[in-house]
């Protein structure tokens, strides 16, 4: 049997080489929102199979499976397009980091909720997290930096949506199966993104000589991560999953540096790294505590 780790580090993996693929469909012309439907909808028809295969129990009676998944559908549709928003504006290794930022507004909110108890270690954790944010971004020299104000925005957005996902997750947990939230996460998003999507480009896309990208793309960064993920979790600790979730910026970052040419000074690497290891410290002390599908505090 695969460990649980080794599934966690697959799907890790393929959210990081992920980005690189949206970010090359970015390059070529196409518009963010139609690259992040075609994530979702392809992604959709894998856990619409695993349902279909895994049918028991899956809680698709309970409104309150449907209201929490919804919940967590506009959570993981805004960290998609926000995602690749933010790849169009700074590049893959800024968007991934960023992203990677979510553990730290679900303890904000936690915090906010009562859900969690604030401790001078976790404060401290997240100032850490807010200076390498500064260096990484250079939000103190944006015009020299090559990162705009609304691409960091949309980085530190889509951590935030993914947070939502977290808690929305989290609360349908114990009225469904994952495959049944999923499948209805999955369908929400599609809805949410066709709308600012551009349908022409979403019909061209049927067509298009980049369909073996979006394929990839989707596969890869929404169907069989997902489920790897999910069956990794129940074989691995949390403190474990956390640590090498950090897999995926740093796949995603590679991709940018090696294959879109990307160029990162020494300022922000340090930014990346002390974002990256803050982040890991921090999910890992969460050890036994429930903030249910962490793909990030290990998150659309």
């Amino acid at each position: 049997m695969i460990s649980g780790t080794a599934l966690v580090v697959s799907a890790a993996l393929f959210w990081g080489i992920s980005g690189g693929i949206g970010a090359l469909l970015i390059g070529s012309g196409w518009d963010p929102f139609v690259v992040s439907f075609y994530r979702g909808m392809i992604g959709l028809l894998f856990v619409l199979l695993w349902l279909a295969l895994r049918p028991g129990h899956s809680g698709l009676g309970s409104w309150r499976l449907w209201f929490w998944s919804a919940v967590a559908g506009a959570g993981v549709a805004g960290n998609f397009a926000f995602y690749f928003l933010s790849i169009e504006q700074s590049g893959v290794a800024v968007a991934a980091t960023l992203m990677y930022c979510a553990p730290v507004f679900v303890y904000l909110i936690s915090f906010a909720l009562g859900l969690e108890r604030s401790t001078p270690f976790k404060w401290g954790a997240i100032i850490l997290v807010m200076i390498g944010i500064v260096l990484l971004t250079r939000i103190y020299n944006l015009e020299g930096s090559g990162i705009s104000a609304f691409g960091a925005g949309a980085g530190l957005l889509a951590g935030l949506s993914y947070a939502l996902f977290i808690f929305g997750f989290k609360y349908a947990a114990p009225h469904g199966t994952p495959q049944a939230i999923l499948s209805i996460v999955f369908t929400l998003l599609a809805g949410l993104l066709l709308w600012p999507a551009e349908k022409e480009q979403i019909l061209v896309a049927l067509a298009t000589s980049d369909w073996p990208l979006f394929i990839a793309l989707g596969v890869l960064g929404a169907g069989v991560s997902f489920v790897l993920y999910v069956i990794g979790l129940r074989r691995t600790a949390p403190a474990v999953a956390a640590v090498v979730a950090m897999v995926e910026p740093v796949t995603a970052s590679l991709f940018g540096v090696a294959l879109l040419e990307e160029h990162l000074v020494w300022s922000q690497v340090a930014g990346m790294g002390l974002i990256l290891l803050t982040v890991s410290a921090l999910s890992a002390s969460s050890r036994g505590k429930k903030l249910v599908f962490k793909k990030v505090t290990s998150s659309p």
